[in-house]
Formats: C-alpha cells, sequence, structure tokens
C-alpha cells in the first residue's frame, strides 16, 4: 500500500522541537545541518571574534552564530549572521529578540566535509533573493571564498584578494588570512 506523505508547512516545521545540530527548511523540505568539525567551528569562532568588535561597539550591526532566520518561506540557520543595529528584533525591555523573521544582511555558511555545496550555496541564494546584502561561502578544503552579491552575481576569491564586506564596516581581510586561522 503507498502513502501520501502530506507536505510540511512552514508554521508546522517552526512548531516542532528544535534539533541539534538545526534542521531547516527550504523548498518545503527538511533537512538537518551536519555536526560542526574542527576547521569549521576554528573558523567560526575566529570570524565572530574578528567581526563582533568592528560592528558592535559602534552599533554598526551585530553579531549571531547558528541562528535561525525566517523568511521568505523558509527557514535557515546561517553559520554567522550580521543584521545591522536598526533592524535587529527586540523584546519591548530592549533586550534582543529570540525571533529573527527578517533576511540577514550578511550570512556567512562554512562548507563542512559532509556538506552539499548546492544546498548551501542554494541557502545563500535565497538570502540574496530576500534582500541580503553579502554572502560567503568558506571551503576550507579548497581555501576559497565563494561571494555572493546583490542581485545573486557569484564570485570566487582566493589567496590575497580582499573579502568585500557590508557597507559602512571598517573591516578589511583577505582569504589567505581567514584560512590562516587554521594554523595552530
Amino acid at each position: 500500500m503507498i502513502t501520501a506523505v502530506t507536505p510540511l508547512t512552514l508554521e508546522e516545521f517552526l512548531a516542532r522541537p528544535e534539533t541539534k545540530p538545526a534542521s531547516e527548511f527550504v523548498d518545503g523540505k527538511v533537512s538537518q545541518k551536519p555536526m560542526p568539525q574542527g576547521k569549521h567551528s576554528r573558523l567560526q569562532l575566529k570570524l565572530c571574534n574578528v567581526i563582533a568588535p568592528v560592528v558592535e561597539e559602534p552599533k554598526i550591526a551585530g553579531v549571531f552564530p547558528e541562528l535561525r532566520c525566517t523568511f521568505g518561506g523558509a527557514s535557515i540557520v546561517p553559520d554567522i549572521v550580521i543584521v545591522r543595529w536598526d533592524r535587529i528584533p527586540r523584546e519591548a525591555s530592549g533586550q534582543v529578540a529570540n525571533r529573527f523573521n527578517l533576511h540577514p544582511d550578511w550570512s556567512i555558511e562554512i562548507l563542512s566535509p559532509d556538506q552539499n555545496l548546492t544546498k548551501v550555496l542554494g541557502n545563500l541564494l535565497h538570502c540574496s533573493q530576500h534582500g541580503t546584502e553579502l554572502g560567503w561561502l568558506l571551503n576550507p578544503a579548497e581555501e576559497s571564498i565563494l561571494i555572493v552579491l546583490p542581485e545573486q552575481r557569484v564570485q570566487l576569491l582566493t589567496g590575497a584578494q580582499v573579502l568585500p564586506v557590508i557597507a559602512g564596516l571598517p573591516l578589511e581581510l583577505t582569504v589567505e588570512q581567514v584560512f590562516s586561522w587554521l594554523l595552530l
């Protein structure tokens, strides 16, 4: 006997308990992110530690690792999300809200060994379609970074090339600087 599978709605997905690692909902499908490994974890930590002081002290933007963002019919959990200060959802008390029903201004993904490049790039393109200014996709195995720009333009950067950042950030990093953080 064949049983028809009823598609899951975004609202039904969001009502489910969170998983570890996080699950995402894109194009009506649920997929679980892989467990971060050493290189992924190191790059995520260093990027947050480098970007946060530059953007948070002057209240330009907030930096959020592993933050669920729900927008455009999808719910994704980029490795790092940067949201401009005036767009950060807040509670009446002024504290940051738990739910971010908005697109990030800058989304950063770090490719894990078992992760599907097309799926991760698809998430960044979804962000771009819905207003995200900039996406980075770090590929530690190739020491390269795919950049997703407005209008879904994509560039591949390597070596000493300077990485773009969102407007108004006094930050300059090269691809080789980012991957040098893997050397201990």
